[in-house]
Protein backbone atom coordinates (compact mmCIF):
# COMPACT_ATOMS: atom_id res chain seq x y z
CA UNK A 1 0.00 0.00 0.00
CA UNK A 2 1.48 3.33 -0.70
CA UNK A 3 1.71 6.28 1.06
CA UNK A 4 -1.50 8.09 -0.51
CA UNK A 5 -3.80 4.84 -0.31
CA UNK A 6 -2.42 4.92 3.46
CA UNK A 7 -3.93 8.71 3.70
CA UNK A 8 -7.13 7.91 2.08
CA UNK A 9 -7.67 4.80 4.29
CA UNK A 10 -6.82 7.29 7.27
CA UNK A 11 -9.32 9.82 6.02
CA UNK A 12 -11.85 7.13 4.93
CA UNK A 13 -11.40 6.06 8.98
CA UNK A 14 -12.69 9.20 10.10
CA UNK A 15 -15.99 8.99 9.00
CA UNK A 16 -17.42 8.65 12.39
CA UNK A 17 -15.21 11.06 13.99
CA UNK A 18 -15.98 13.96 15.09
CA UNK A 19 -13.48 16.88 13.58
CA UNK A 20 -14.91 20.13 14.71
CA UNK A 21 -12.65 21.67 17.89
CA UNK A 22 -14.07 21.96 20.67
CA UNK A 23 -13.91 25.39 22.28
CA UNK A 24 -11.72 24.69 25.84
CA UNK A 25 -14.43 25.57 28.77
CA UNK A 26 -13.50 27.43 32.34
CA UNK A 27 -12.39 25.03 35.04
CA UNK A 28 -15.69 23.47 36.65
CA UNK A 29 -18.64 22.23 35.35
CA UNK A 30 -20.38 23.38 32.27
CA UNK A 31 -23.18 25.70 32.24
CA UNK A 32 -26.62 23.91 31.84
CA UNK A 33 -26.86 23.14 27.78
CA UNK A 34 -23.29 23.87 27.10
CA UNK A 35 -21.43 20.71 27.60
CA UNK A 36 -20.13 19.52 24.55
CA UNK A 37 -19.95 15.54 25.99
CA UNK A 38 -23.17 15.55 26.86
CA UNK A 39 -24.37 17.15 23.81
CA UNK A 40 -22.86 14.41 22.00
CA UNK A 41 -23.83 11.40 24.16
CA UNK A 42 -27.88 12.81 23.16
CA UNK A 43 -26.93 12.91 19.44
CA UNK A 44 -25.24 9.48 19.59
CA UNK A 45 -28.40 7.91 21.45
CA UNK A 46 -30.93 9.76 19.16
CA UNK A 47 -29.17 8.20 16.74
CA UNK A 48 -29.44 4.71 17.49
CA UNK A 49 -33.25 5.35 18.10
CA UNK A 50 -33.86 7.07 14.59
CA UNK A 51 -31.81 4.36 12.99
CA UNK A 52 -33.89 1.81 14.35
CA UNK A 53 -37.28 2.99 14.60
CA UNK A 54 -37.64 5.77 11.93
CA UNK A 55 -38.47 9.62 13.29
CA UNK A 56 -42.25 9.22 13.54
CA UNK A 57 -41.78 6.13 15.89
CA UNK A 58 -39.05 7.72 17.82
CA UNK A 59 -40.51 9.44 21.11
CA UNK A 60 -37.84 11.83 23.55
CA UNK A 61 -38.78 9.00 26.54
CA UNK A 62 -37.26 6.50 23.80
CA UNK A 63 -34.12 8.78 23.19
CA UNK A 64 -33.27 9.45 26.99
CA UNK A 65 -33.18 6.04 27.46
CA UNK A 66 -31.31 5.22 24.86
CA UNK A 67 -28.42 8.51 25.92
CA UNK A 68 -28.52 7.73 29.37
CA UNK A 69 -30.08 10.98 30.80
CA UNK A 70 -33.14 12.75 32.15
CA UNK A 71 -35.77 14.05 30.05
CA UNK A 72 -34.74 17.28 31.74
CA UNK A 73 -31.27 17.35 30.61
CA UNK A 74 -32.48 16.62 26.96
CA UNK A 75 -35.43 19.06 27.30
CA UNK A 76 -32.03 21.53 27.70
CA UNK A 77 -30.16 20.64 24.84
CA UNK A 78 -32.81 20.48 22.33
CA UNK A 79 -36.37 21.68 22.62
CA UNK A 80 -38.40 18.94 20.84
CA UNK A 81 -37.84 16.05 18.24
CA UNK A 82 -37.40 18.29 15.13
CA UNK A 83 -34.60 20.38 16.78
CA UNK A 84 -32.67 17.03 17.79
CA UNK A 85 -33.10 15.47 14.50
CA UNK A 86 -31.58 18.61 12.97
CA UNK A 87 -28.82 19.00 14.96
CA UNK A 88 -28.04 15.55 14.11
CA UNK A 89 -28.05 16.15 10.55
CA UNK A 90 -26.05 19.31 11.01
CA UNK A 91 -22.98 17.09 13.41
CA UNK A 92 -22.96 14.55 10.50
CA UNK A 93 -22.82 16.97 7.91
CA UNK A 94 -20.21 19.02 9.64
CA UNK A 95 -17.84 15.54 10.27
CA UNK A 96 -18.23 14.20 6.26
CA UNK A 97 -17.50 18.39 4.88
CA UNK A 98 -14.88 18.55 7.41
CA UNK A 99 -13.12 15.49 5.53
CA UNK A 100 -14.19 16.36 1.88
CA UNK A 101 -11.67 19.86 2.88
CA UNK A 102 -9.04 18.04 3.91
CA UNK A 103 -8.65 16.12 0.03
CA UNK A 104 -9.55 19.31 -1.92
CA UNK A 105 -6.49 21.17 0.44
CA UNK A 106 -3.54 18.20 -0.36
CA UNK A 107 -2.31 19.99 -3.06
CA UNK A 108 -2.50 16.63 -5.48
CA UNK A 109 -2.58 16.09 -8.78
CA UNK A 110 -6.40 17.11 -10.17
CA UNK A 111 -7.28 12.75 -10.77
CA UNK A 112 -5.97 11.85 -7.65
CA UNK A 113 -8.37 14.50 -5.71
CA UNK A 114 -11.16 13.46 -7.36
CA UNK A 115 -10.98 10.22 -6.96
CA UNK A 116 -9.95 10.17 -3.33
CA UNK A 117 -12.90 13.25 -3.33
CA UNK A 118 -15.46 10.75 -4.84
CA UNK A 119 -14.46 7.42 -2.82
CA UNK A 120 -15.39 9.45 0.24
CA UNK A 121 -18.51 11.30 -0.75
CA UNK A 122 -19.88 7.47 -2.37
CA UNK A 123 -19.24 6.04 0.42
CA UNK A 124 -20.64 8.21 2.58
CA UNK A 125 -24.29 8.73 0.64
CA UNK A 126 -24.42 4.93 0.20
CA UNK A 127 -23.43 3.98 3.65
CA UNK A 128 -26.20 2.97 6.13
CA UNK A 129 -26.53 5.64 8.26
CA UNK A 130 -27.00 8.09 5.18
CA UNK A 131 -29.74 6.28 3.68
CA UNK A 132 -31.55 5.48 6.60
CA UNK A 133 -31.14 9.56 6.83
CA UNK A 134 -32.35 10.05 3.81
CA UNK A 135 -35.48 7.93 3.58
CA UNK A 136 -36.67 9.20 6.92
CA UNK A 137 -36.32 12.81 5.26
CA UNK A 138 -38.48 11.47 2.30
CA UNK A 139 -40.90 9.92 4.82
CA UNK A 140 -41.85 13.42 6.12
CA UNK A 141 -41.34 15.51 3.61
CA UNK A 142 -45.14 16.92 2.52
CA UNK A 143 -45.38 17.62 5.97
CA UNK A 144 -41.85 18.68 7.14
CA UNK A 145 -40.67 20.64 4.19
CA UNK A 146 -38.05 22.35 6.44
CA UNK A 147 -35.92 18.90 7.59
CA UNK A 148 -35.86 18.26 3.71
CA UNK A 149 -34.45 21.43 3.04
CA UNK A 150 -32.12 21.60 5.78
CA UNK A 151 -31.07 17.85 5.14
CA UNK A 152 -30.36 19.49 1.05
CA UNK A 153 -29.15 22.91 1.97
CA UNK A 154 -25.71 23.55 -0.10
CA UNK A 155 -23.93 26.14 2.52
CA UNK A 156 -20.72 27.61 2.40
CA UNK A 157 -18.81 24.29 3.32
CA UNK A 158 -20.92 22.10 1.85
CA UNK A 159 -19.26 19.26 -0.42
CA UNK A 160 -20.81 20.87 -3.66
CA UNK A 161 -19.83 24.27 -3.07
CA UNK A 162 -16.42 23.36 -1.59
CA UNK A 163 -15.66 21.29 -5.29
CA UNK A 164 -17.25 23.85 -7.19
CA UNK A 165 -14.75 26.42 -5.80
CA UNK A 166 -11.79 23.54 -6.45
CA UNK A 167 -12.62 23.02 -9.68
CA UNK A 168 -13.28 26.48 -10.56
CA UNK A 169 -9.35 26.99 -9.17
CA UNK A 170 -8.46 24.43 -10.95
CA UNK A 171 -9.35 25.90 -14.47
CA UNK A 172 -8.12 29.02 -13.69
CA UNK A 173 -4.48 28.03 -13.30
CA UNK A 174 -5.48 25.69 -16.66
CA UNK A 175 -5.52 22.46 -15.23
CA UNK A 176 -9.34 21.94 -16.66
CA UNK A 177 -10.54 23.54 -19.42
CA UNK A 178 -12.91 26.94 -18.82
CA UNK A 179 -15.85 26.08 -16.31
CA UNK A 180 -19.46 28.27 -16.64
CA UNK A 181 -21.19 26.83 -13.83
CA UNK A 182 -19.06 25.27 -11.38
CA UNK A 183 -21.41 24.19 -8.87
CA UNK A 184 -23.59 22.05 -11.83
CA UNK A 185 -20.38 20.38 -13.25
CA UNK A 186 -19.28 19.79 -9.67
CA UNK A 187 -23.07 18.13 -9.10
CA UNK A 188 -22.63 16.01 -12.35
CA UNK A 189 -19.29 14.58 -11.17
CA UNK A 190 -20.95 13.25 -7.84
CA UNK A 191 -24.22 12.09 -9.93
CA UNK A 192 -21.18 10.21 -11.80
CA UNK A 193 -19.81 8.72 -8.52
CA UNK A 194 -22.63 7.00 -7.38
CA UNK A 195 -24.60 6.13 -11.20
CA UNK A 196 -25.93 2.78 -10.69
CA UNK A 197 -26.39 2.72 -7.27
CA UNK A 198 -27.80 5.10 -5.46
CA UNK A 199 -31.24 4.56 -6.51
CA UNK A 200 -30.62 0.96 -5.96
CA UNK A 201 -29.31 1.36 -2.39
CA UNK A 202 -32.18 4.40 -1.74
CA UNK A 203 -35.34 2.29 -2.68
CA UNK A 204 -33.70 -1.06 -0.85
CA UNK A 205 -33.08 -2.78 -3.82
CA UNK A 206 -29.40 -3.38 -2.94
CA UNK A 207 -29.64 -4.56 0.82
CA UNK A 208 -26.31 -3.90 1.57
CA UNK A 209 -23.68 -1.04 1.38
CA UNK A 210 -21.44 -1.42 -1.49
CA UNK A 211 -18.47 -3.08 -1.66
CA UNK A 212 -14.83 -0.75 -1.74
CA UNK A 213 -14.00 -2.31 -5.15
CA UNK A 214 -17.77 -1.26 -6.09
CA UNK A 215 -17.36 2.34 -5.00
CA UNK A 216 -13.57 2.37 -6.78
CA UNK A 217 -15.11 0.86 -10.14
CA UNK A 218 -17.72 3.70 -10.12
CA UNK A 219 -15.34 6.41 -8.87
CA UNK A 220 -12.49 5.49 -11.24
CA UNK A 221 -15.18 5.41 -14.49
CA UNK A 222 -16.40 8.80 -13.08
CA UNK A 223 -12.91 10.67 -13.03
CA UNK A 224 -11.89 8.74 -16.48
CA UNK A 225 -15.51 10.51 -18.01
CA UNK A 226 -15.01 14.01 -16.03
CA UNK A 227 -11.69 14.36 -17.12
CA UNK A 228 -12.27 13.03 -21.02
CA UNK A 229 -14.66 16.17 -20.78
CA UNK A 230 -13.06 19.07 -18.59
CA UNK A 231 -9.88 17.57 -18.36
CA UNK A 232 -7.08 20.67 -19.99
CA UNK A 233 -5.77 17.92 -22.42
CA UNK A 234 -9.01 16.57 -23.30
Amino acid sequence: MNKREMDMNEVLGKTDAAIMPQADTPAGRPAAGEDPVKREQILDGALRVFMQVGFDAASMNDITREAGVSKGTLYVYFKNKEDLFFAMIERQKLRIFGQLQEILEKNLPVTETLHDFGVLFATHLLSDKTIRGMRTVIGVIDRMPGLAAQFMVAGPNSGPVMLAKYLQRQAEQGKLKDIDDAMMIGRQFGDLCLAGLFRLRLFGEMKEAPTAEQIERNVASAVKVFLNTYGAGG
